[in-house]
């Protein structure tokens, strides 16, 4: 036959069937053991206690595991291949699907964590570790942008110096002397000198600061590939970053955007007006060039204002903080970087579910080629033999007085 009906094709699968179920029963529980062993890691790692009931636990757990995963392929391999109507295979398959979710929830996540747990874990603390760099960075560079405002600072207090040296040479108001004039730009120089000299102490420890934060970096970086438990690791990695984080608030602090501000504020407001000349003329005179001063003052101060504003409107740095995690945890918020061990997880669990359907396919074609054929057409001698042998116990069976008959006993002649 050419249309996929040949008797000996179907007897053919059949003697498949027979040799493959031999040896599947064994190879599904290989696979719920393998998965079984993985998930007992994977529950240890989430275990805080390290006794014998935490033992206990995981090893039953991961039991329990073992002979759902073998029970629940078992009943699907048996059952769902021998399903004739779509609607009990749509049925069964939903149950797959359904049956597929809880594993995957119950055990391939933990496999995953039991494979790559460590990496995950060691990933999170690099992703910190560059959170805490740019933090760092971040805080440095606002810290930096405030120090530079001692230039504008530095401007602003030459040119109330020089006009003060303009007074007192006579250029400036016309009268020479260290008269009103005089002592109110000498009084705005000296203030802005010290503001000056104290945005200038801030340089060191700005520095400082920097140089031990990226020392701290640097150990945080090796902890991330350093040999031995991760655990460990995370305990030393934990410590540092709580210090790394305090020379971050110790950066934002030292920040001098503020207080230039707030001295770019004071600058014009606590003008201490001078006694002016009791001559009239000269009196005038002051006035006016003190108009000027003050009109010039308030320019200055709008610039230095300005140049804080800009500084503290910088982005400031994140908040960052760093939180231990389990592997478990790890490789689920990293689960894209470990795609292969996802995928290795999640296959030793749903590789029988290719069998299942393997099974499925075979069957269905076994059944359509039985339908298309005469049973006689597929019958084996043996068969044929039993349904002979059948025959006649049930023809003996329906004919009783046949079978209790007694049997004919031969004549035998008599001597004369």
């Amino acid at each position: 036959m050419n249309d996929g009906t040949d008797p000996r094709h179907v007897r053919e699968l059949e003697g498949h069937l027979s040799w493959l179920d031999t040896f599947s029963g064994a190879a599904l529980g290989v696979l719920s053991a393998a998965s079984g062993i993985y998930t007992y890691l994977g529950v240890s790692s989430l275990l805080d206690a390290t006794g014998a009931l935490s033992v206990f636990a995981a090893l039953a757990y991961s039991i329990a595991v073992s002979v759902g995963i073998f029970v629940f392929w078992s009943y699907l391999m048996r059952l769902l291949p021998a399903m004739r109507t779509a609607a009990s295979r749509l049925g069964l398959l939903g149950a797959m699907a359904l049956g597929s979710v809880a594993i995957i929830a119950m055990s391939s996540w933990l496999n995953a964590a039991a494979l790559a747990g460590a990496a995950a874990v060691e990933q999170h603390l690099a992703r910190t570790v560059q959170e805490y760099q740019n933090a760092l960075e971040r805080a440095n560079t606002i810290a930096v942008s405030a120090q530079a405002l001692e230039r504008d600072v530095a401007r602003v207090r030459q040119s109330f110096q020089d006009l003060s040296e303009q007074e007192a040479t006579g250029d400036l108001s016309g009268i020479s002397g260290r008269g009103a004039v005089f002592r109110l730009l000498t009084q705005k120089a000296d203030e802005l000198a010290a503001l000056e000299q104290q945005i200038a102490q801030q340089g060191p420890a700005v520095a400082q600061a920097f140089a031990e934060g990226n020392e701290i970096l640097s150990r945080m970086r090796s902890l991330t590939v350093e040999p031995g438990p991760v655990e460990v690791r995370s305990v030393e990695f934990s410590e540092d970053a709580v210090r790394l984080a305090g020379l971050i608030t110790q950066l934002r602090q030292l920040s001098v955007a503020p207080l230039v501000s707030r001295a770019a504020n004071d600058l014009s407001e606590s003008v201490v007006r001078p006694v002016l000349s009791q001559t009239e003329a000269t009196a005038q005179g002051q006035q006016a060039t003190i108009d000027s001063v003050l009109e010039v003052l308030a320019q200055r101060t709008e610039t230095l204002a300005v140049a804080a504003a800009e500084v503290e409107g910088m982005q400031p740095p994140a908040e960052v903080s760093y939180t231990p995690i389990s592997s478990a945890d790890a490789v689920i918020r990293y689960a894209g970087n470990f795609v292969p061990s996802w995928a290795g997880a999640i296959a030793i669990d749903l590789l029988p579910a290719v069998l299942v359907l393997i099974l499925m396919v075979t069957q269905g074609a076994i059944r359509r080629s039985r339908d298309r054929v005469a049973i006689e057409d597929y019958m084996t001698v043996a068969e044929l033999r039993a349904a002979l042998r059948a025959l006649r116990e049930v023809d003996v069976a329906d004919t009783p007085d046949l079978a209790e008959a007694p049997k004919p006993t031969p004549i035998r002649g008599r001597a004369e």
